[in-house]
């Protein structure tokens, strides 16, 4: 990390910081495409396709009769039997059936939609097609025709179908999306195809899925599907990195533009009263703001989560036409900084009070769902939750949106769990691990709650391979963005601190008197201690206790406390909070329990140890 980032900067060195920011802000920009969420506008509109899709699952031995056949040349209900299937929603649990609950391989998804008819009347509009995640490699076509692929399960990506819409007018709009949940070892997270040939004891053609994380493989269309619009001259793209010194607000700025020739831009910065506060022309600059109002996390401020909204307004022209886009982005106006003892947001300490969580929930599974996102929030308030982490894959960006809302205070992690096989750690793997990274900072740079990068959880840093692959990735990550840290989480009881020394804040999972010395509450406090000691006094960095707790039957009792017990769960919690309570005095900057809420599991005698 630059020496800059990890200082508290007096305000007569103010211009030395401006000019750091500005080269960090260049860094941040790498990145060469957008994938701006997409907002309704003057400019743009956006069309909901979720609801009920015609569904088929590749039953075939192979899982390869779809692509053959060519299921996506015709209406998928003339190749076989089709059922309903709700979008978003994982498909593992809407049926009765057993074998789909567990299937793994190619499932085909099918919408006809209706287009606007002013959308294909008018050339200079772009029609957009996108998936906010679907789980694990996807292939799209519209009318049979392919528009594009993607492999990882938990990022969006998108396709512009305008031509292929207005290439038969009278044609209906034809989606068809084929996804395979199949994990190998160099997938995130890694996987491996275990074929079963002993005929005495499985059938033929028998195998099952391995994974080396606890929670279950859930597979579909997770996210909402989109068709949406913009002018064909656009706004790609837009990174922005936020600053202040004394009461003066600053947002640096920049605005990549695609199908222009030729455009000017104004971008204007308003209150949460709609009024004009800066306002700047040009494709990048900075918006200073005076008495500004930051961001700030829930509980630290009796103000928190202040946000301005961005309008950025092009005007281009393409030689033959003009065109005007429109897009207002959400903007917090705070910064993040690290010292070996302390995480500063806006130059004050920060400690993380929060959880661990996944997406999971009765039915739809990792199926994103309104409702179920609202209650989880005021819970966490409830609690007195300040931040969580997104165990352990990138969550929904309307998740997000929600943290900025309401200052909540994101550790954001890619699905970099589960690497713990040797093979996991090879240049394959790598460039599948850096290109995911790659697309996680570029959709949730420009979020006030992230404050931090989690490029993996519990890996197997012991191997030999993994000084390599760590570092590499780890580096590549303050690369994409130097404006926030960058941790992954270990574990205690079996990996190593091979990857410690790139990191900028450690996290550290651990389980004492649970996983290891079960029932031994007594071994939690020196235990502990010596974990944070052994850390901080190696590394001089600080230290987030990112993962404890201990599982509980709901309703079991016991006097005195034993495992699975309300009692023993409530002891070692005390016990850790004890430990706690004196190392944050001096490096340890936050603590996650785990976990949230329950979540689901694969089968088996010890799949639900860690779903505590």
């Amino acid at each position: 990390m630059n020496i800059w980032y990890k200082m508290v900067i007096p305000a007569r060195l103010g211009a030395f910081r401006v000019l750091c920011l500005f080269a960090v802000f260049e860094a941040v920009c790498l990145l060469d495409t957008g994938m701006l969420f997409p907002r309704e506008s003057s400019s743009r509109e956006v069309k909901e396709l979720n609801g009920r899709w015609d569904f088929r699952a590749d039953k075939s031995p192979n899982r390869n009769q779809g692509f053959e056949k060519a299921w996506y040349k015709s209406r998928l209900a003339e190749t076989g039997p089709v059922i309903d299937m709700p979008v978003p929603a994982s498909y593992n649990d809407i049926t009765q059936d057993a074998t789909l609950r567990d299937f793994i391989g190619w499932v085909w998804y099918e919408r006809e939609v209706v287009v606007p008819a002013r959308w294909i009347a008018d050339e200079g509009t772009r029609v957009v097609l996108r998936v906010g995640s679907a789980h694990y490699y996807s292939v799209v076509w519209m009318n049979g025709v392919k528009v594009t692929e993607h492999n990882g399960g938990h990022l969006p990506f998108e396709a512009e179908i305008g031509s292929l819409i207005r290439k038969d007018p009278t044609q209906p709009c034809r989606i068809t999306i084929a996804v395979n949940n199949t994990l190998t070892l160099d997938t995130l997270p890694p996987g491996n195809i275990q074929h079963m040939d002993d005929r005495t004891q499985y059938p033929d053609g028998y195998f099952v899925q391995n994974t080396y994380f606890d929670f279950f493989n859930y597979a579909g269309i997770h996210r909402s599907v989109l068709l949406y619009t913009t002018p064909k001259a656009y706004v790609d793209d837009i990174t922005v990195v936020t600053d202040f010194l004394d009461n003066t607000g600053l947002v640096y700025y920049k605005v990549s533009v695609q199908g222009a020739a030729t455009a000017t831009m104004k971008a204007t910065l308003m209150d949460q009263n709609a009024r004009c506060v800066a306002s700047s022309s040009g494709p990048s600059g900075v918006l200073k703001v005076v008495d500004v109002n930051l961001w700030w996390p829930y509980l630290m401020h009796e103000n928190p989560a202040y946000l301005y909204s961005m309008e950025v307004r092009l005007m281009a022209t393409d030689g033959r036409s003009t065109y005007e886009d429109v897009y207002t982005l959400p903007v917090g106006i705070r910064t993040v900084n690290v010292t070996s003892t302390q995480f500063l947001i806006n130059n004050k300490p920060f400690y993380f009070h929060g959880v661990n969580k996944h997406e999971d929930s009765d039915i739809r599974g990792k199926g994103f769902d309104w409702p179920l996102i609202v209650k989880d929030f005021n819970l966490l308030k409830w609690l007195g939750a300040n931040s969580f982490r997104t165990s352990h894959y990138p969550y929904a960006e309307e998740i997000l949106q929600m943290c900025d809302r309401h200052g909540i205070v994101v550790i954001d992690e890619c699905p970099g769990v589960g690497i713990a096989d040797s093979r996991s750690f090879g240049n394959s793997s790598l460039a599948h691990h850096l290109a995911v990274m790659d697309e996680l900072v570029h959709r949730d740079k420009n979020h006030a709650s992230v404050v931090m990068w989690s490029v993996a959880n519990e890996p197997a840093t012991e191997m030999p391979p993994a000084d390599f692959y760590f570092k590499t990735l780890i580096t590549h990550t303050k690369v994409l963005d130097p404006t926030r840290p960058v941790t992954f989480a270990t574990r205690t009881d079996y990996a190593s601190d091979r990857g410690a020394p790139y990191v900028d804040v450690i996290c550290v999972n651990s389980y004492f008197s649970w996983y290891y010395d079960p029932g031994h509450l007594e071994v939690i406090p020196i235990q502990l201690k010596t974990q944070f000691e052994n850390w901080y006094g190696k590394y001089q960095k600080p230290i987030i206790q990112s993962e404890y707790g201990a599982d509980a039957v709901a309703g079991l009792h016991s006097d005195p406390p034993v495992m699975f017990s309300e009692e023993y769960q409530k002891a070692v919690l005390q016990s850790y909070h004890n430990v706690l309570d004196q190392k944050r005095k001096q490096y340890v900057i936050g603590e996650l329990i785990w976990n949230f809420a329950d979540f689901m599991t694969v089968q088996g005698t010890r799949a639900g140890d860690h779903s505590l």
